[in-house]
């Protein structure tokens, strides 16, 4: 999408033509006021109402920093070398921003993780020895890996896992996948802090409280946050609470990222790197 895209995006979402936003736009960037605009401008804009009007400007907002984010990380990228006819192709057909940060994520700086180390130690190497032959024995093969950093069969293990489980968190297709069923399918649960039930009494219809987590309004978020950061409330995102171990959605999609599969000793290795249900964020 470029800017230019934008008035046709918008004229679609509020049921309007590209020329009416277009004319919109220009009075908001002009300084007009959306009430303004809604009553004495009736006749530029071709009858757009207030709420076609706040939505308008909301989105055009939202668009607009999203086209400035994705020039942004075209051009960290490009200065990396890094920039594919094939990634460009993905930046510029991102429609959210968070889409764009997941597709920025595996180039973005980083700080030094626990993955980092076990790269230059060489694990990457035994990681990619383990998915290649599920058959093999893990531990065999990380005796061909050891070093001082990572001496024995189980440290070396635990730093491939450590790239591995990095390398999922920034699959910016998985991210997606889980980010959708998080919104289907996840919870919020608050719960009192034990013994804070008198000094939180305020918050008190948020002592055992669950709730759809993409329904929950934004006057209920900040009030469960303000009672997390007094001290009363703990918080929660569940999602797939009640699944059997490694057959929740989210960990399938995990193990189908990974090609987990089969018997072998490196075959059930991955498939529990998989069975580690995944933190997800909004």
């Amino acid at each position: 999408m470029s800017l230019t895209q934008i008035p046709h995006l918008i004229a679609a979402e509020i049921g309007a033509t590209p020329g009416q936003v277009t004319s919109a736009v220009a009075l908001l960037d002009a300084g007009a006021t959306v009430p303004f605009i809604a009553r004495y401008r009736k006749e530029a804009t071709g009858g757009l109402d207030d709420t076609q009007l706040r939505r308008l400007e909301e989105r055009l907002g939202y668009l607009r920093e999203l086209e400035a984010r994705r020039g942004a990380i075209a051009e960290s990228i490009s200065a990396q070398g890094k920039l594919t006819d094939a990634l460009a192709g993905t930046i510029a057909r991102a429609a959210t921003k968070a889409e764009l940060e997941d597709i920025y994520l595996p180039f973005r700086p980083r700080r030094r993780s626990k993955a980092t180390i076990a790269r230059e130690a060489g694990l990457q190497g035994l990681l990619e020895a383990v998915l290649a032959d599920r058959a093999a024995d893990p531990a065999t093969l990380a005796g061909g890996f050891l070093s001082d950093g990572f001496p024995d069969a189980k440290a070396t293990l635990e730093g491939a896992r450590d790239i591995l489980a990095e390398g999922l968190s920034e699959d910016a297709a998985l991210l997606g996948r889980l980010r959708d069923h998080m919104r289907k399918a996840g919870k919020v649960v608050a719960k009192a802090v034990a013994g804070k039930e008198a000094a939180g009494a305020k918050f008190s219809d948020y002592f055992a409280h669950s709730e759809p987590f993409a329904r929950v309004p934004g006057h209920r978020a900040l009030a469960m946050f303000r009672g997390r950061n007094e001290g009363v409330l703990v918080l929660d995102l569940e999602v797939d609470a009640d699944a059997p171990r490694g057959d929740s959605p989210a960990e399938r999609a995990c193990a189908l990222a990974l090609r987990a599969g089969g018997t072998g000793p490196g075959a059930l290795a991955t498939a529990g790197c998989a069975r580690r249900r995944p933190g997800l964020g909004g």
